[in-house]
């Protein structure tokens, strides 16, 4: 029985993430990637005309899930600080359930690939901090938040907790998941700008 391409593209990236889950695992082939699913590289080729192209699908994959994530959070939750919060916690939930997908957010799979992936994961982490200072913004204005808060700071420093978060996860072999501890650590960076400590 055949596969459908649309099928088989989606097959090929889910095996590749699964890769990518291995710890500290060394630079994915083709070779290996097309072996491990039972095809030949040209095959693979068919499908992604380079391995530039898979990672792509999966960057694909990630920033349709996380932002459209975010846009719900955004239209169910009225409260700014709120949301930030609730975006900080799907961004590393997110990130627990998928290891291979967080070594790719993080760079650390992206180290001998196309110099453009490092670039795309950069504009992730760009629209991350963005969703942020929105959601804090509107903080201010429905007076949830103190006035005096410097939201690029505080966008920054949740943004820069989250990816550290991502990045402790995969350098730990998995071992320090990025929602250990989360709840705290947010209420010690979004509690003292909230105007109802």
């Amino acid at each position: 029985m055949s596969v459908k391409t649309g099928e088989r593209k989606h097959q090929i990236l889910q095996m590749l993430a699964e890769m990518l889950e291995q710890p500290r695992a060394a630079r994915i082939t083709t070779a290996a990637l097309a072996a491990r699913m039972q095809l030949s590289e040209a095959a693979l080729y068919r499908h992604f005309a380079s391995k530039a192209q898979m990672f792509e699908g999966l960057f694909e994959f990630i920033e349709s899930t996380i932002f459209t994530l975010v846009s719900q959070i955004v239209a169910a939750e009225p409260n700014g600080v709120e949301q930030a919060r609730k975006i900080a916690t799907m961004l590393l939930t997110f990130a627990q359930r998928n290891r291979g997908m967080t070594r790719v957010l993080t760079g650390d799979a992206l180290v001998t690939e196309d110099e453009r992936l490092q670039a795309r994961a950069s504009q992730i982490t760009d629209r991350i901090d963005a969703s942020f200072k929105q959601s804090l913004r509107h903080a201010i204005t429905s007076g949830t938040l103190d006035p005096s808060i410097e939201v690029t700071a505080l966008a920054a420093a949740l943004t820069q907790f989250v990816i550290g978060s991502w990045l402790r996860f995969a350098q730990s072999a998995w071992q320090t998941t990025p929602t250990l501890h989360m709840e705290t650590q947010l209420k010690l960076i979004l509690g003292a700008a909230t105007n109802d400590r």
